[in-house]
């Protein structure tokens, strides 16, 4: 799937973000709109959007007797949506009755009801072509297997996709296309969490507080203020987002779709984006304008059902977070050092255990911002691995850099549960093997 690129915003604490947009001024803008460029090649939303408790806890289903996990060998012959002719994947057709189709999918699937109200699929993808960069493909890669990393972790299911579902919805706007194709083929997954490609996850313990989400559909990394007051296309990036699987997402998606590049009313969209914010300097309608237009237009509508996060990186801007990676190292460091449980050797399949261990010492940094807690997900926006074509505010080196040693940043914490660790961030081949009791007992040569 083509790369989201012209997200470039700037993420620090809430406060550090908005004075870092607002300070850059026409240079930013510039930056914004260069982005763009560097691409490479509805019905209103239900109105009862009240779809907020998992479909587990309403059926109050269950596992069969005897039945352990999911039964995957097991698709009973009575009819279901997907028995519909006029059932559709594509980003065109409408999609009634959603909720109603997925309870009646889990009462014939009973092994998957349990736990649905809390399961996760990841969305995530590039293009199908070669890069054009020759490390291109190295660092999509490496991208991809952090993902998977996570996900294993937590027992999530991915979904990589390398194709345009809708010819037409190039770059930024295929993920809508693919998000409503994952809900569809996976009526068991509550959420469906799209994670651009050159994103990161840079803290492998923490997991989503979905507890906060539970009046919510969508989540969205931005700040409320900067959408509502300042009218700006940049309060909020729309690279990484947390959508429930549910009718009102599939209306909302079906509204958000309107304004891409198949949709007959695709130029008229880019005239009422410019003019709806005046820091958007590129004509053309784009993904993550118009999801700012329709939380800023249609806050009765769609807002109430969308949290914006801005109480940690949700999605992190890579410039603010990479030059703090070694101090976290020494901090978290240290925490192990004084704690014995956070140094015992133990399964992989074990380790959210521990993760609710390192809460005990984080629980005073929050949600973490700037406080010296690992960034949860570090953004690589303006880099543009695959294609080369970096942001001109650096060079091509400094980003490559940066994604290595936030890659082996995160690569450390999966090691370390494999008996080993990178000794220096920039350095991805050399992992010594950790002594007993590890870092009370030291490695030899040190690790960063």
């Amino acid at each position: 799937m083509p790369k989201h690129n012209s997200l470039l915003r700037t993420k620090t604490s809430s406060s550090l973000s908005s004075c870092f947009l607002y300070a850059a001024g026409t240079s930013a803008s510039f930056l914004l709109a260069w982005a763009f460029w560097s691409f490479f090649s509805s019905p209103a939303p239900s109105a009862n959007p009240s779809f907020s408790r998992g479909l587990a806890s309403e059926a109050a289903l269950s596992c069969p007797a005897g039945k352990a996990g999911h039964n995957r060998s097991y698709d009973p012959p009575d009819p279901t949506f997907y028995d519909d002719p006029e059932l559709s994947y594509t980003i065109e057709k409408t999609i009634k009755n959603w909720d109603e189709k997925r309870r009646e999918w889990l009462e014939k699937h009973p092994s998957f009801a349990a736990g649905a109200a809390d399961r996760i699929l990841m969305v995530t993808g590039s293009q199908a072509t070669p890069c054009k960069n020759p490390i291109g493909d190295h660092l999509l890669l490496r991208f991809f297997k952090n993902k998977a990393d996570y996900c294993r972790i937590h027992g999530y299911d991915i979904f990589y996709n390398t194709v345009l579902l809708q010819p037409k919805m190039f770059s930024f706007w295929a993920k809508i296309p693919a998000v409503k194709a994952v809900m569809l083929a996976h009526p068991e997954a509550e959420w469906i969490w799209w994670v651009d490609s050159d994103t990161a996850f840079t803290d492998m313990d923490f997991t989503l507080p979905l507890d906060r989400y539970k009046a919510h559909n969508l989540v969205v990394h931005g700040w409320p203020h900067l959408i509502h007051r300042e009218k700006s296309w940049t309060g909020l990036n729309a690279g990484v987002f947390l959508m429930r699987n549910c009718q009102w997402s599939m209306d909302f998606m079906e509204e958000w779709a309107s304004m891409g590049p198949q949709a007959p009313e695709y130029d008229k969209w880019g005239v009422i984006q410019r003019t709806t914010f005046k820091d958007k300097t590129f004509p053309e309608s784009d993904d993550q304008t118009g999801l700012a237009y329709l939380i800023l237009k249609e806050r009765e509508k769609s807002g109430n059902k969308i949290y914006m996060e801005d109480e940690y990186y949700f999605e992190g801007y890579w410039m603010e977070i990479v030059g703090t990676l070694e101090n976290i190292t020494d901090a978290y460091t240290g925490i192990e050092k004084r704690e014995r449980r956070l140094r015992r050797r133990h399964a992989e399949r074990v380790g959210e255990s521990y993760g609710k261990v390192w809460e005990e010492h984080l629980k005073d940094a929050g949600y973490g911002r700037g406080r010296g807690r690992r960034p949860f997900m570090t953004h690589f926006t303006g880099c543009q691995p695959c294609s080369g074509d970096h942001n001109q505010m650096y060079s091509g080196q400094s980003c490559w850099d940066a994604m290595q040693k936030a890659l082996n940043f995160a690569d450390n914490q999966v090691l370390r549960r494999y008996g080993f660790v990178h000794r220096d961030l920039l350095d991805t081949s050399t992992v010594p093997p950790l002594p007993f009791d590890y870092p009370a007992s030291d490695l030899v040569g040190g690790a960063s």
